[in-house]
């Protein structure tokens, strides 16, 4: 069975719009990974601050590769201003949630 990644993000009120075109202006940045399945960004309704972004892997090796591959290079590229500066942060914190998926449904036709 699959494994899913879920990354906590808090993201104060006034960043909330900044990362959501951030996550918006990645698309198709992670859906040629090898082993990558799934991806949602959560946006929170009430009672908290916290964005998660929940990713479906074939396995944790695939997500590992992806991590220190396309990932990592994303994460560190130049994506800054002209000048090369790096766009500030829009979340305060991040913290990762791993799970294996043991049971699964989808909707009956």
């Amino acid at each position: 069975m699959s494994i899913v990644k879920i990354n906590v993000l808090t993201v104060p009120a006034e960043q909330r719009e900044v990362l959501e075109q951030r996550f918006a202006s990645r698309a198709g940045a992670v859906e040629g990974s090898d082993g990558f399945e799934w991806f949602e960004l959560l946006r929170p309704l009430e009672g908290t601050d916290q964005y998660l972004v929940y990713t479906r892997w074939r396995s944790e090796e695939d997500f590992q590769n992806w991590m220190s591959g396309s990932m990592k290079a994303a994460h560190q590229g130049g994506g800054g201003s002209e000048g090369g500066e790096r766009p500030k942060p829009a979340a305060s914190g991040s913290t990762l949630w791993s799970f294996e998926v043991v049971q699964q449904a989808s909707p009956k036709n």
